[in-house]
C-alpha cells in the first residue's frame, strides 16, 4: 500500500506543471504547444521603453517571462518600436538576407550551436545580446523554429520556438 501511495504522489508531482499552464476555451495552451503564427508582428506605431532583460514579466500567470505569441496570434513583447537601441545594428544585413523561407510554411529544426551562433539547413544565426536570457529553455539541437521578418528593427529577424511559443531577435550570419 505504501508503494501505491508513493507512486500516486510522484505521478501527481510530475503532472503539476501541466495543470499550471494557462489554457484557453479549447483546452489547449495559450502559448506554445505546437502553435505556429500565421504571420509575424505588425509594425509598432508608437513604441515605449523596453523592459530590462533581467526582470521580464509574464503578461498572465502561467505564461513565459519572455517575448511570446498567444495562440490567437498576439505577439507579446514586440512593442518597443523602431527606436529601441537594444536592436540597433551599425551594419544591417552585413551578411546578406536570409533566403531559406520565412513564415508559417517554413518550419526549421535547430541542428546545433548556442545563442551566440546556431544553425539549421546550412544557415547560421546569432541571438541579439539583449534577448539571450529569453532563450534559456531552447533545445539547440532539436527544437523547431520559424523565422519571421522583424518589421521594426532593421537587420533583425524573429526566431519563434514552436514548442515553447517564445521568440527572440536574431541576426543572419550567412550560409554554408
Amino acid at each position: 500500500m505504501k508503494i501505491l501511495i508513493g507512486l500516486w504522489a510522484v505521478s501527481l508531482t510530475l503532472a503539476l506543471p501541466v495543470f499550471a499552464q494557462q489554457k484557453h476555451e479549447g483546452g489547449k495552451p495559450e502559448v506554445g504547444g505546437g502553435y505556429i503564427p500565421k504571420r509575424g508582428p505588425a509594425p509598432v506605431k508608437a513604441g515605449h521603453a523596453a523592459p530590462a532583460p533581467e526582470h521580464p514579466t509574464a503578461d498572465k500567470a502561467g505564461h513565459p517571462e519572455a517575448p511570446h505569441v498567444h495562440t490567437n496570434g498576439t505577439w507579446v513583447g514586440h512593442d518597443t518600436g523602431k527606436d529601441d537601441a537594444h536592436y540597433h545594428l551599425d551594419h544591417p544585413w552585413e551578411h546578406g538576407h536570409f533566403t531559406g523561407g520565412i513564415g508559417k510554411g517554413h518550419v526549421w529544426h535547430l541542428a546545433g550551436g548556442a545563442p551566440g551562433r546556431f544553425w539549421f539547413g546550412g544557415f547560421y544565426f546569432s541571438v541579439a545580446p539583449y534577448d539571450v536570457g529569453f532563450c534559456n529553455g531552447w533545445l539547440w539541437d532539436s527544437d523547431q523554429i520559424v523565422i519571421y521578418d522583424d518589421p521594426d528593427h532593421v537587420g533583425w529577424y524573429l526566431a519563434y520556438n514552436v514548442r515553447l511559443g517564445t521568440y527572440v531577435h536574431v541576426e543572419f550570419l550567412g550560409n554554408s
